[in-house]
């Protein structure tokens, strides 16, 4: 601890703190000074803290730590003003969720008691979000991250201010407001329901529910269908229950199933100064369930059968074949004949096969007409509904003719019909009218039906006829029968009699023509696209062009392009050609953003799409110049070691960011050399010591002063100079004096300089307790309790600071004699704010040097050097010094102006 006596307050000068180092005995002790603080003027002691005046001068000693006189300094604080203000400390302040992102939103307001300079700080908890950020000078607060009321609806924050000294901190609460920002949301989705066909009308299908998560009127959700007349349906506006629409009805046979587009729109609000109302959309799907209301209907009528004259009895003559008109859940059905068979036929019940029980010759009639009745049974076993149909049946005796294809008009080998692709699984082609007939009687009018062609696309019923029937051909796979695979598909309608020797057959074409359907989604040439432009592309440039195709044709193979996506925001993409482009605004910036990546959208009539994904890569250009830390520097040069002058390049990619150094301008010239790629800078190798140095410079001038040019390698290229002023000693000088060359040493780096003194108080801290401790053992061990002695023993007064200066002149050595450097106007107040004109008193005769301390017999305090001043490249208010800071502060200025100085009048040299 450096304590100081009884007098007016005075800034410690390095001799005193030099002194104190040495070892000398303490004074008394009178106060503390709080550190960072500068003492009064003081006309007895001069401005490097010699004493001038008749006051007796005094030394300082170095116990643990600098104490300072004491004087009183009160916190800033903030001032409040209240709710709605834009300045203050925060206090209820709300801001909406809306605000743009680097918008100004508020500012802190405070004072210091003492008119200090005051700054202002802001910090948010570890795991929270840094939302703003302050000017530290003026206050000012702006909104660096964006706001989401939903995910946050208040902000926790810690305002500041400090004077340098002292720091009130304030901790506060931002209140996040609704904007009308997020659409509403179906919940519950898919929405899926079974419904009976013969559901009463105005009946409730299904709920819906939809949730917005704003606040107020743009949290309200209200209920309508997208197309509610072209619907069976109706929405509850506020409920969002779906009704069969009065008057309406279902029915399974006609639509088994229904799509019902429901729209949830919100009640609105402001979003970014606009009023906006948002909407969502889901699909309800309705499925139809079958119930019985329909009677069997027969397949394949007409019927006809022919019995030969060979026909034994018990064979089969023809099949009937029935269905439940109710398809989504058929009866059981069984046949019956009701008359007009006269006991010469039969017919299974559950088949539907008719036989002939009788032989042709018992047969009395040439043409039968029987009537077959089916009736459906439930799974109760109760008959249901009812269905008859007449059956010919002709009796003939030989096998000389074939089977014979009919069309509407006679016989014909040839069909044709048009259909769209894909029909349901089932479906019968009503469009064919088809019947095949074989003249003869019996078994020689019995042949077998087959489709030959592509194979398991159709199915042709029935399979087996006697003597006539109607052809009827059913789609047996759906999928198979796509536009785009087959324009047209040809088919052989074979028939070929069974139990004859003759077999005789016949065929009959059937061609279909498909009709397109849009049932093709558009698909992209590739999942992905890569694009690369340069960061200078003016707004309207071409990136890349996307391409999807759609199989379909007409309207539905048009493809319409979109984009979306977090980084689609710069660009456009042209929605018939698929040309992205940057939009006309857009001013893209590779150190900002070097890539995006989003979605772009194919998109057909009805809304069938696919997508795939873009991704950009901004090319850098020059587009930077190189900067320095600072325009204006100061460095210090030891002969031989360089100096180091940094300058960086913002650009992205290199060679942009690449710089080179040169020297454009020097004063004197031919002095310096420098690195071209690590902007080292090294005295040239003619130059060894400080008397060639002397010899080239013009005037005894020694303020060597240099413009350094940064350039980068971009094209164009572009370059920033900076002008350097550096100051030169001699290694032989720093050796032998140790406290000069820490000091030079830690010029540009003072925090070093405090670490040096920390540690070496902490080993003498160290050594302290070890010695205590090691006697406070040897007297237990002992058994003896030592007097503790204490002699006080009064010092000498030391000779005055002038008669030290004649001494030191009388230790200097013969290269720092060489340099005389002109003297600074002196300092004559301690706060260092203005220049005085009176120069230093003359120096007495040397007293002989002191033997207390023959260690300091070598440490020559005379280090020649070149001086300069490092100017700030902006201005800027001086900070207060930080804890710590002063000692060595006032050693590196004291040490500095000693050198510098130079008495004109008594030619006194340091």
């Amino acid at each position: 601890m450096v304590r100081v006596p009884d007098k007016p307050e005075q800034t410690l000068g390095v001799r005193e703190v030099a002194v104190a180092l040495s070892g000398a005995p303490q004074p008394q002790s009178v106060g503390v000074l709080p550190l960072g603080k500068r003492l009064p003027a003081c006309p007895d002691w001069d401005q490097t803290g010699d004493h001038t005046g008749a006051n007796p001068p005094f030394r300082v000693s170095v116990l643990l730590s600098v104490v300072f006189l004491a004087q009183a300094n009160f916190a800033p604080h903030f001032f409040d003003n209240g709710v709605g203000s834009t300045n203050g400390n925060m206090a209820l302040f709300s801001l909406p969720e809306d605000t743009p992102v680097g918008s100004y939103v508020y500012t802190l307001n405070g004072t210091d008691p003492e008119g200090d300079p005051i700054s202002y700080h802001i910090s948010f908890d570890p795991s929270a979000r840094s939302v703003f950020s302050v000017d530290p000078n003026f206050g000012n607060i702006t909104l660096v991250e964006e706001l989401d009321r939903e995910r946050e609806d208040e902000i926790e924050a810690i305002i500041s201010i400090s004077d340098g000294l002292n720091l009130v901190a304030e901790k506060v609460t931002i209140l996040v407001t609704d904007a009308n920002d997020e659409a509403p949301s179906f919940i519950q989705e898919p929405y899926v329901v079974q419904v009976p066909e013969d559901i009463p009308t105005g009946s409730s299908i299904i709920k819906v529910h939809a949730v917005d998560k704003d606040t107020g009127s743009g949290g309200s959700v209200t209920y309508f269908l997208q197309n509610m007349h072209a619907t069976k349906f109706a929405m509850d506006r506020h409920s969002g229950v779906l009704r069969l629409r009065a008057g309406a009805t279902l029915d399974y046979e006609k639509a088994q199933a229904h799509f019902v587009t429901v729209v949830a729109k919100d009640g609105g609000g402001r979003l970014r100064g606009a009023d906006v109302v948002f909407s969502a959309t889901t699909t309800v799907t309705v499925n139809v369930e079958d119930v019985q209301d329909m009677a069997p209907v027969f397949v394949g009528t007409p019927y006809y059968g022919y019995v030969y004259e060979d026909t034994l009895p018990g064979s089969e003559v023809l099949m009937v074949v029935a269905m439940d008109g109710d398809r989504g859940k058929p009866n059981q059905i069984l046949y019956s004949l009701l008359n007009g068979s006269d006991g010469g036929f039969e017919i299974n019940e559950t088949s539907g096969v008719i036989s002939v029980m009788q032989s042709p010759a018992q047969l009395r009639r040439e043409v039968y007409e029987l009537h077959v009745q089916v009736t459906e049974v439930s799974s109760a076993g109760i008959p249901a509904a009812q269905a008859m149909v007449p059956v010919t049946i002709r009796i003939v005796d030989l096998n000389n003719h074939p089977p014979t294809f009919y069309g509407e008009s006679g016989p014909q080998n040839r069909f044709e019909l048009s259909m769209y692709e894909h029909p349901p699984q089932g479906e019968i082609l009503r469009g064919l009218k088809i019947t095949v007939n074989d003249s003869d009687q019996g078994a020689n009018a019995k042949f077998n039906l087959r489709l030959v062609g592509p194979g398991g696309i159709f199915r042709v019923v029935p399979l087996t006829v006697l003597n006539e029937a109607q052809v009827t051909i059913i789609v047996e796979n759906s999928a198979a029968i796509d536009y785009e695979k087959f324009k047209v598909l040809t088919f052989k309608l074979l028939a070929i009699e069974v139990n004859t020797p003759e077999k005789f057959s016949s065929t009959a074409d059937v061609v279909i023509q498909l009709l397109d359907t849009n049932d093709n989604v558009p698909k992209f040439t590739s999942h992905y696209y890569i694009a690369r432009i340069p960061e200078n592309a003016p707004g309207g440039s071409n990136v890349v062009a996307v391409t999807a195709v759609d199989p379909d044709t007409g309207p539905w193979g048009e493809v319409k392009y979109s984009i979306y996506g977090s980084g689609a925001d710069p660009f456009l993409i042209h929605p018939s050609t698929g040309i992205i482009y940057t939009q006309p605004w857009a001013s893209l910036d590779a150190e900002a953003t070097a890539r995006y990546n989003f979605y772009v959208k194919a998109e057909d009539m009805e809304g069938k799409y696919s997508l795939a994904e873009v991704f950009v890569t901004l090319l850098d250009v020059n587009d930077h110049y190189p900067q320095f830390g600072k325009s204006f520097q100061e460095k210090t040069m030891v002969l031989g070691t360089p100096v180091k002058i940094e300058a960086t390049d913002q650009d992205a990619d290199e060679p942009n960011n690449l710089v080179d150094y040169s020297i454009t301008h020097a004063e004197p010239t031919n002095v310096f050399d420098i690195d071209t790629h690590t902007g080292e800078i090294r005295l040239k190798n003619s130059i060894r010591s400080l008397d060639a140095l002397h010899n080239i410079t013009p005037g005894g001038d020694f303020t060597w002063s240099l413009e350094v040019q940064a350039k980068d390698r971009g094209s164009p290229s572009f370059s920033t100079t900076a002008l350097l002023k550096i100051d030169i000693t001699d290694t032989d000088m720093l050796s032998r004096s140790p406290m000069a060359a820490f000091l030079m040493q830690t010029k540009d780096n003072p925090m070093k300089a405090v670490g040096v003194l920390a540690g070496i108080m902490a080993i003498i801290v160290a050594i302290t307790v070890l010695i205590s401790t090691a006697t406070f053992w040897r007297n237990k061990k002992s058994n003896k309790v030592l007097p503790v002695r204490r002699v006080l023993r009064k010092r000498p007064s030391p000779a005055p600071r002038a008669v030290r200066i004649e001494w030191l002149k009388f230790r200097r050595t013969k290269a720092a004699a060489k340099f005389v450097l002109k003297e600074d106007p002196p300092n004559e107040n301690c706060n260092n704010n203005s220049l005085g004109n009176t120069l230093p008193p003359k120096a007495p005769a040397p007293p002989p040097p002191p033997t207390m301390a023959p260690n300091m017999g070598t440490a020559h305090w005379t280090v020649p050097t070149v001086s300069g001043s490092l100017t700030p490249q902006q201005p800027q208010r001086s900070p207060k010094p930080k804890v710590g800071s002063p000692i060595q502060s006032a050693l590196v200025s004291e040490l500095r102006q000693k050198f510098e100085k130079k008495s004109v009048g008594n030619k006194a040299y340091f």
